[in-house]
């Protein structure tokens, strides 16, 4: 049995969830998504990633960034170890892609902040 808290609405429902032999069993949930909450947590859970990346800039030495979309949980000392090794080196606008995230997974990592020189 794993108890978990559901993080898809305001809520936050106390969820117990057991998958056994590819059957999952909930409890506690207020609504059919605290269900794929469940299932998702239990079999492959993501996230979202939210870090920093140096620059090239004295002035601004840090830019936030953030995966373009979820990546699996178990990926992500993977993606910051890469994303220790990359410097911004030029001008980019809020949304641009700043690195793939292949092969470690699929998806990029983009600026979350334009970053004029």
């Amino acid at each position: 049995m794993t108890n978990l808290i559901c993080i898809t609405c305001p809520i936050g429902c106390a969820l117990q969830a057991e998958l056994v032999d590819g059957k999952l069993s909930v409890t506690g949930h207020s609504c059919p998504r605290g269900e794929d909450f469940a299932r998702a947590e239990l079999t492959n859970p993501m996230r979202t990633l939210c870090s920093n990346v140096r620059t090239n800039n004295p002035a601004c030495p840090l830019l936030p960034v953030r995966t373009q979309g979820e990546i699996p949980k178990a990926a992500m000392m993977d993606v910051m170890r890469l994303l220790a090794g990359v410097t911004v080196t030029q001008p980019l606008q809020c949304g641009d892609v700043i690195t793939s995230l292949e092969p470690i997974c699929d998806g990029n990592v983009i600026a979350t902040c334009d970053f004029p020189f």
